[in-house]
Order: C-alpha cells, then structure tokens, then sequence
C-alpha cells in the first residue's frame, strides 16, 4: 500500500517561465514514466499532481508551472525543506513500442525527459507559445522545437509510434493524426488515487477518472 512520505528538498532550478524542483529520492520507486505523485506542501490543505521529470539514483525532479497559490507554493521551497509525497500513480505510458516519438506541448513536456531516458533517446517534436517557454526543451534530448502559430501537428513524421502530454487540442489533433497514439491527458486532482471524482473528463462520450484509468490512455 502506498504511503505518504516525507522528503527533503535538494534544489531547484529556473527553466524558462518553470521551475524544476528537485526532491530527494530516499526509497521513492520513480514508478513508469507517465505516472504521477502528488505534491503536499506543509500547511497547505489540498497536494498538486505532478509528473516526474527526472529521475537518478538520488534525486527526483519535478517541471512545475507557477500559475496558482499551490504550485507557488511548491516553487518557493528552499533546499532542507520538507514536502510530503505520495505515488507513484495511475497508470503510465507502454515503452514496448518500435519507433517512438515523443510529442509535447507547453508543461505538457514534464513527463518526457523521464521518458526520453527509459527509451534510450528517441526524435521528439515540442511546441511553445514562446521563444521563453521553449527554454524547458533543453530537457529533453533530440527535440525538434516549433513555436506558435506553428503546431506539433504540422511537422509530425510518419510512421512513429507517438506517445504524447500536452494540453487537451493538442492531444485531441495528435489523436485525429495517429489513432494508435498513446496521450497523458491533463486535470485538476485533488485526491489522485480515484475517490473524488476531481480529474474525470468525457472522451468518447465516456467519463475516465484520470488518476486511476489514465493520466496515459491510448487514443484509440
């Protein structure tokens, strides 16, 4: 059964308008890349659902994107300070794939760095609204970059085995493109393990509670 744990933070860095926070690992299993932890600051009542950015054998490093009090939060903790932590969760993505590519937008790119390692590298395609956003592509190895008005979707190579994060347009115009796609789709969770009904979202009509059917589900 999983528990909640105490972990130290080790650093972290500023990546363009993001900031990469660094947790000592501990015995934390870093789960398969596209799995999520959430993220409890002390003194703040709800965790925030992150994706693992990075993982070595000492450290784990989380992409976060400042936009509200929690994840401020989460950016403002200093090297020592405690945060609890809980995962890894909900399911991740297949790496038994042949040609991948991996496929992102904006923060959507927080899992791929993690998943670029496990699969040794491959191409991937990485869109920005900005030239200061793009900064976080330096995360990811091998990337091509496309800033707007110019989409992932415009430059995608055939015959790839896509496995793609981003916000809910681009995953549905991966989705139209590459039906075998797998795609990390987004939500706000506020339990991450399928109590509260937070993070469902309609696909096909069928509502998916993302921390326990996804976040990673396959497009077709």
């Amino acid at each position: 059964m999983l528990t909640r744990r105490a972990l130290r933070v080790a650093g972290s860095e500023v990546v363009g308008p993001y900031t990469l926070l660094r947790v000592e690992r501990g015995k934390l299993d870093p789960g398969i890349p596209g799995q999520f932890f959430m993220l409890e600051v002390p003194g703040r009542l709800l965790p925030r659902p992150m994706s693992l950015c990075l993982a070595t054998s000492s450290e784990l490093g989380f992409l976060i994107d400042p936009i509200g009090p929690g994840t401020r939060a989460l950016c403002s903790l200093a090297a020592g300070e405690t945060l609890r932590i809980l995962g890894p969760l909900g399911n991740g993505f297949r790496l038994d794939v042949e040609r991948p590519l991996l496929v992102g937008g904006g923060i959507g790119i927080a899992p791929l760095p993690y998943l670029s390692e496990r699969l040794a590298n491959p191409p991937a395609v990485l869109g920005f609204r900005t030239a200061w956003h793009a900064e976080a592509a330096a995360l990811v190895p091998n990337a091509e970059v496309v800033l707007e008005p110019t989409y992932v979707t415009e430059v995608l190579p055939p015959g790839h085995d896509v496995l793609a994060c981003g916000p809910a347009p681009m995953l549905e115009a991966v989705r139209r493109l590459t039906p075998n796609a797998q795609l990390a789709w987004e939500a706000p969770m506020a339990c991450g393990y399928g109590a509260c009904y937070g993070c469902a979202v309609e696909i096909d009509g069928e509502l998916k509670r993302l921390c326990v059917e996804g976040p990673v589900l396959a497009a077709a």
